[in-house]
């Protein structure tokens, strides 16, 4: 079996194929810790606040793989925390009644905050509407030991972990595949995992019709708090659109680094080869605003912008699903990283013709290309 990609989905894939005693093949283009996909960074939400029933599941099968995999390599891996989810009348806040029912019937803790008393527990924040809390269930994953770990339990279990190893083709031979790369190598397998992130297009070509895959550079930045000794939970927002947000924010404690800040996924289109990695000064300036708003416990005049990839569907579910030999894994940035292992295990199934559970993420659910 081969995996192409080793972000965090792909490394999960690995690790869930290698721990049933699969032989795995894992390549990735770039070095172990390298910066230029979507799985680097100490910060990656983890969160329950979800309306639909298909991701509260993976988010609970999540929780429990992720205290697996720490078992298995000693890392340290998920950082559990408050979590704190707003929206301004209208409706965010719609949605966010629809997210608690959903939190109800997953058996997930959680509580209502009016915004003063929000306010007065998470004194560097401001709310615009009643704030969801979900005190056990939410936190920080620290994404380079994600990757990390994920890779070396895999190979623990036997996996063949490659770095730079770029794949330029994926072709059918037989019943099987034969997975290409630059310097001219070729693998043969009965079966391919692309998760590519935002080079799936790229890695598929003709293969596969995706949905069109949109992806773009994002602009977060991490703020540093006034105060030291405040409580920064892992927080989303849906502020009220008439005051001009480009979409909902997200943030979170980051260690060494402040709170990171971020809109969710209205970066400039891009293809990750030709990224500038430079912070982009409308989104920065946006970005100012927002926190001078509703984050006063954090210093607005000295963000430290990040850079980072968004690969998107247009309906932001991820794609999860087998053509013939290949598994597709697409669409997962914004929120994929928390439920990785989860996810991992899916794709595997997916891989091995064993019942997934993946309905709701098939290609049959999305717009294809024409």
């Amino acid at each position: 079996m081969v995996v192409v990609g080793g972000g965090v989905i792909g490394s999960a894939t690995a690790w869930a194929l290698a721990r049933r005693g699969v032989g795995v093949v894992l390549l990735e283009q770039f070095g172990p810790g390298h910066v230029l996909g979507a799985s680097h960074g100490r910060s990656r939400i983890y969160r329950s606040t979800y309306p639909q029933p298909h991701h509260q599941a993976l988010v609970a099968e999540a929780r429990r793989l992720w205290a697996e995999l720490e078992t298995e390599t000693g890392a340290t891996v998920l950082h559990p925390g408050p979590g704190v989810a707003t929206a301004a009348p209208g409706p965010g806040a719609d949605r966010l009644r629809e997210t608690a029912r959903a939190m109800d019937r997953a058996g997930v803790a959680h509580e209502w905050l009016a915004p003063a008393e929000a306010g007065e527990r998470f004194a560097g924040m401001r709310f615009p509407g009643p704030v969801l809390l979900e005190p056990h269930t939410a936190g920080r994953v620290d994404a380079d030991a994600a990757v990390a770990a994920l890779q070396a339990a895999a190979a623990a279990h036997g996996a063949a972990v490659r770095h730079h190893r770029r794949v330029t083709a994926v072709e059918p031979d037989g019943d099987g595949v034969v997975v290409r790369c630059a310097a001219g190598a070729a693998v043969s397998a009965r079966a391919v995992v692309v998760a590519a992130g935002a080079w799936a297009a790229d890695v598929l070509g003709d293969l596969v019709r995706l949905p069109p895959l949109r992806v773009t550079q994002e602009q977060p930045a991490h703020f540093r708090p006034l105060d030291p000794g405040l409580e920064w939970p892992a927080f989303t927002a849906d502020p009220d659109p008439a005051e001009g947000w480009p979409s909902g924010v997200y943030g979170l404690a980051s260690p060494g680094e402040g709170v990171k800040v971020g809109f969710h996924g209205t970066g400039p289109e891009c293809h990750p080869d030709a990224r500038t990695l430079a912070a982009e000064p409308g989104q920065l300036a946006r970005l100012w605003e927002y926190v001078r708003r509703w984050l006063p416990g954090l210093d607005a005049d000295a963000p430290e912008p990040v850079s980072c990839t968004y690969t998107s569907t247009p309906t932001g579910e991820f794609v999860l699903d087998r053509v013939g030999p290949v598994v597709v894994a697409a669409g997962f940035s914004g929120h994929g990283f928390k439920s990785a292992p989860a996810t991992g295990r899916v794709l595997a199934d997916l891989a091995l013709g064993t019942p997934a559970g993946a309905e709701a993420f098939a290609l049959a659910g999305h717009a294809v290309r024409s």
